[in-house]
């Protein structure tokens, strides 16, 4: 495979952009060799500067559930642009947005919009803070809630694959309100609520988590989370940002029953383009500014496009909801496959996948927190992601980070990606 004008890009890059990269796990550190720079996708394949393609299980880190270039959000997108790119000003698209993803969450009576994942989860825990007067909050180790200064300790994607437990220039006071429990343990939680009684305004948490790999709650684990903060006046926070909409039509809060306080959003709302919200109760939104003393605020918060490009998106999926039943066969299908060539190879492996997002890690473990998840071969799972990049199969660069399958992947993609994967998993296990 040619990736001569990838190559000279990323040298070009390098020498003005950190790493040659704007976001560090695109760099290939953890599965070696040089990043692909992409030109153009549509359906279910990317395409790079030097035409090769590529079947796509990253989605953009999940936004892509409808597949690339969905006809009828870049109709939305261009009508949008049509009247301005941003306004800076109130617009009927907010409002119509917000009054679906209520209709969709049932625990949102208010929304706010924000640009970025990480926007969202910095404003919900300040607005925890304000809400219950309580500055420590509590989250889970390898669960990544963005680059925000609290969220850089014990955090996954990205920070885990380049082994950065804790980011230099967080300060200790910040990083000393963050509290820490293994994902999965309801115990070691009880220690850490015990130990701080009376000071923890939150727990925020991934309820299927993204960014260690898909790693699933146990049975009782999230309505545990829910008993405790009822008990203890702590609001619970789902982040969302990657779950949302992409589990289900109300989330990773619908599929297993259990309503948080707080949520965050990002990713599918904003069909692709940069965004991000958090919404709660009316009660705790109302604290807000300009309604409430909390501050928060965003000159392209709301952005015109953004909200053209989600509100399509949202009203295909709450219109048509059996694209997640589809789409969870096309995942289900991809995993069973895998597992089946992996059973005859004598590789130790283990699979988490539900709905549409799945991980393949390369370890006997069953994968249930960081720790397991950090028992995986990744020097292993890189001579995967290389030999299925050379099979034109396009995986996420890190052990530590969920696919994401699209509803443009169809049977003939299916046999494609298994056949590539064993493909692979006898050249690693013959060698």
């Amino acid at each position: 495979m040619n990736t001569r004008k990838s190559k000279v890009l990323f040298k070009q890059a390098n020498a003005v952009i950190p790493g040659g990269v704007n976001s560090p796990v695109r760099a290939f550190k953890s599965v070696g060799g040089d990043p692909i720079f992409i030109s153009r996708a549509k359906g279910a394949y990317l395409y790079d500067e030097d035409d090769n393609e590529y079947i796509d299980l990253i989605n953009s880190w999940g936004p892509m559930i409808l597949g690339h270039a969905n006809e009828e959000v870049e109709k939305a997108i261009f009508e949008a642009v049509k009247s301005s790119t941003s306004f800076g000003a109130p617009s009927k698209r907010e409002v119509e947005i917000a009054e679906l993803i209520i209709d969709m969450v049932p625990s949102v009576d208010k929304i706010r919009m924000v640009n970025s994942g990480t926007e969202a989860t910095m404003s919900a825990i300040r607005l925890a803070r304000g809400y219950t007067g309580k500055n420590k909050f509590i989250k889970f180790e390898g669960c990544y809630h963005g680059h925000g200064d609290s969220f850089l300790v014990a955090a996954g994607s990205g920070a885990a694959t380049l082994g950065v437990s804790d980011s230099i220039g967080v300060t200790k006071g910040t990083s000393r309100d963050t509290l820490l429990a293994p994902y999965n343990d309801l115990n070691a939680l009880d220690r850490v609520i015990s130990e701080n009684e009376d000071e923890i305004s939150a727990i925020i948490v991934e309820p299927v988590v993204g960014n260690m790999g898909c790693v699933l709650p146990s049975d009782e684990f999230l309505n545990g989370l829910r008993s405790r903060c009822d008990a203890h006046q702590i609001l619970l926070i789902f982040d969302e940002v990657m779950t949302g909409f992409r589990l289900s039509g109300g989330g990773a809060q619908e599929l297993f029953g259990v309503k948080p306080d707080l949520t965050t959003f990002g990713k599918i709302i904003g069909g692709g383009l940069p965004v991000g919200a958090y919404g709660g109760s009316r009660e705790i939104m109302s604290q807000i500014a300009p309604e409430g003393p909390v501050y928060q605020a965003g000159t392209l918060s709301g952005n015109p496009v953004a909200m053209a490009a989600g509100m399509t998106i949202l009203r295909k999926l709450h219109e048509h909801p059996e694209i997640y039943e589809q789409v969870e066969q096309r995942t289900r299908q991809i995993t069973e496959g895998i597992t089946k060539i992996l059973s005859h190879q004598g590789l130790k492996y283990s699979i988490n996948q539900i709905g549409s997002m799945y991980s393949l890690f390369f370890t006997d473990q069953k994968v249930t927190n960081f720790q397991t998840a950090k028992s995986a071969n990744t020097q292993l799972f890189g001579a995967y992601f290389r030999g299925m990049l050379s099979r034109g199969i396009y995986l996420a660069p890190s052990q530590f980070e969920s696919l994401f399958i699209s509803s443009a992947i169809q049977s003939n993609e299916v046999e494609a990606i298994l056949k590539a994967t064993e493909e692979v998993l006898l050249e690693i296990h013959e060698k």
